[in-house]
């Protein structure tokens, strides 16, 4: 490795030979060196450079406009989705409202629906008594009159005899006739 360390060295102490010449000082060859690099590199590198950063700025620029369309569409899509939130809480309020009223409503219909059949079975109740009563007093009726038509029946059997049998049925017959003459 020294062998190749002292070649550059050596080099770096030729004297120069004319106009051409190599000059291996660092600090005086470099700024010259990578300006002509440089120069080269803009002059050459200047259009690839150009259209590179133009392609960049162009993807870039899209990428903007697709994201700004994006976002306006996102936008678009919540407020369409916030607009229909607000319709459906406005619905379902109304469906809790009209609940409640269809529930008022229907307990209002079976507490009516239910007074007017206590009051049908009240009616049926005193119609059934009266009715009951009104049998049992007919039932009362008869027995009395079938009582009292033997116990007259038992009496006229007694007290009544041939000759007084033959006058009643005698003066029946009689006032049949003469109601038979008073209708023609």
């Amino acid at each position: 490795m020294k062998n190749v360390t002292d070649s550059f060295v050596s080099l770096g102490r030729w004297p120069s030979a004319g106009s051409f010449g190599l000059n291996t000082d660092i600090l005086a060859t470099n700024p010259i060196n990578l300006s002509v690099v440089l120069g080269v590199l803009i002059f050459f590198g200047k259009g690839v450079l150009s259209d590179l950063l133009d392609n960049r700025k162009n993807r870039i620029l899209n990428t903007i406009r697709n994201s700004e369309e994006l976002r306006g569409g996102a936008v678009e899509f919540l407020e369409k989705a916030r607009a229909r939130l607000r319709k459906m809480e406005i619905e379902a309020d109304q469906f809790r409202v009209n609940g409640y009223s269809e529930i008022e409503r229907e307990k209002l219909n079976l507490i009516n629906s239910t007074s007017n059949i206590l009051e049908q079975l009240e009616n049926y109740k005193n119609e059934t008594i009266y009715f009951e009563q009104q049998r049992a007093i007919n039932q009362v009726r008869l027995r009395v009159f079938q009582q009292a038509l033997q116990g007259a029946l038992g009496t006229l059997n007694s007290c009544l005899t041939n000759e007084l049998h033959l006058r009643t049925i005698s003066a029946n017959i009689g006032m049949f006739g003469a109601m038979k003459e008073i209708t023609d």
